[in-house]
């Protein structure tokens, strides 16, 4: 009789010992875990995010280290774990997980096709009825939807977003951009192109009123500081008399440079398609942004590269460059390394410009108009300083 039992307790004690082998390790590696990731880890690896505060990740570090402490009760509770299977045939074991994996997998498949047919090309992307409207772009990524105006409400108000024949928001798309005249060209993304800002309450529009040199407004919703540049120079050598070029960089928004799921440059400033990348793990990434020193290394090389580059393209045409760096206050501790490192230690003319916090579109974070004033005034008197007029610097 015992002979016919062997089997079935050989399987028992092979679950069992197994069991226990595996909540051992798991215990062990979160505890690692726990004391190695520290302030300093903290720090080196998730860059600032302009949209969340710093403090919120680093409550969510006590939090994960606390339950990683508190997991490693898995070490005293492993025999137990071990009795308790050990007491479940594998078979049934078995039979009751297959159906459960089953419908994690279908999940799984069926999440990362939605999301794969609604956000095509980058985590960036928007929806398509979002405005401003966007339309997708081989060369880079997306841009917006030329000749058209649309229209939102933010925080009651009514804005319109209106662009000319190519892409540049200005006051009302029957009056574009004209090329033949001074210019003052800006770059960069939504706070350049002034999110839930009228068009006159916009960084461009300000500068344009102060100096009374006309603005081209070619930032777009979402771009990093290679798109930004790839799209200055395919457009700059449209403009006849640009006087300066006027471009963002911010700290909080360094951490887009480093994304692939969209057409990028190298550091050597080659163009390159965008990497195939499951739109799951780009959800988890934004939630958990992580970024390894080699990815933060050449993060940091090809935005050097894009900044030197921006301003050689507009001193060939003659151009003022001027990077432009908005901060609201206090400046974060992660803020500032991250301006150093890609500014201050490559000896990079900039304007900072420090903004009161409380200066942002209320549930947005975007400046407001009181910030992009602010911005413009201090970007309005540079220009000015260094003698750049209509007829040119």
């Amino acid at each position: 009789m015992q002979r016919g039992f062997q089997p079935a307790q050989s399987e028992h004690i092979t679950a069992r010992v197994i069991t226990e082998v595996l909540t051992g390790l798991l215990g062990v590696a979160l505890l690692t875990c726990a004391f190695a990731a520290d302030h300093r880890w903290l720090d080196r690896h998730f860059l600032p995010l302009y949209f969340v505060p710093r403090h919120s990740y680093v409550v969510a570090l006590w939090l994960g280290r606390a339950a990683a402490c508190g997991m490693t009760l898995a070490l005293v509770l492993r025999p137990r774990l071990g009795r308790l299977v050990s007491r479940v045939p594998a078979r049934t074991l078995l039979a009751d997980a297959a159906p459960l994996l089953l419908a994690i997998a279908l999940a799984v498949g069926a999440s990362e096709l939605v999301l794969r047919h609604t956000f095509r090309h980058s985590g960036n992307e928007v929806l398509a009825d979002e405005e401003p409207q966007r339309r997708l772009d081989a060369k880079l990524g997306w841009v917006f939807v030329p000749a058209r105006t649309g229209r939102d409400t933010v925080e009651g108000r009514t804005i319109e977003y209106a662009f000319d024949s190519s892409g540049y928001r200005v006051w009302q798309s029957a009056e574009p951009v004209d090329p033949e005249l001074s210019t003052v060209v800006f770059t960069g993304e939504s706070i350049m192109v002034g999110q839930g800002l009228s068009w006159e309450e916009t960084v461009p529009a300000q500068v344009e009123t102060i100096l009374g040199i006309q603005s081209a407004n070619l930032a777009v919703h979402g771009f990093s500081t290679d798109q930004a540049y790839i799209r200055l120079s395919a457009e700059l050598p449209r403009f006849r008399r640009p006087v300066a070029v006027v471009s963002l960089f911010s700290p909080g928004l360094f951490n887009r440079n480093m994304d692939e799921d969209r057409p990028h440059l190298g550091p050597d400033l080659v163009w390159l398609p965008a990497k195939p990348r499951w739109r799951l793990a780009l959800i988890a990434s934004i939630a958990v942004p992580y970024r390894s020193a080699e990815e933060i290394d050449r993060g940091v090389a090809m935005t050097l590269a894009v900044l030197r580059s921006t301003i050689d393209l507009a001193h060939a045409r003659g151009a003022m460059p001027l990077i432009v760096v908005p901060q609201f206050l206090p400046e974060d501790p992660t803020d500032r390394a991250v301006r150093r490192l890609v500014l201050d230690d490559a000896s990079l003319p900039y304007l900072w410009v420090g903004l009161d916090p409380g200066w942002r579109l209320p549930h947005d974070l975007h400046p407001n108009a009181r910030a992009a004033h602010v911005i413009a005034v201090a970007i309005a008197h540079r220009l000015r300083d260094a003698n750049v007029h209509a007829s040119g610097k």
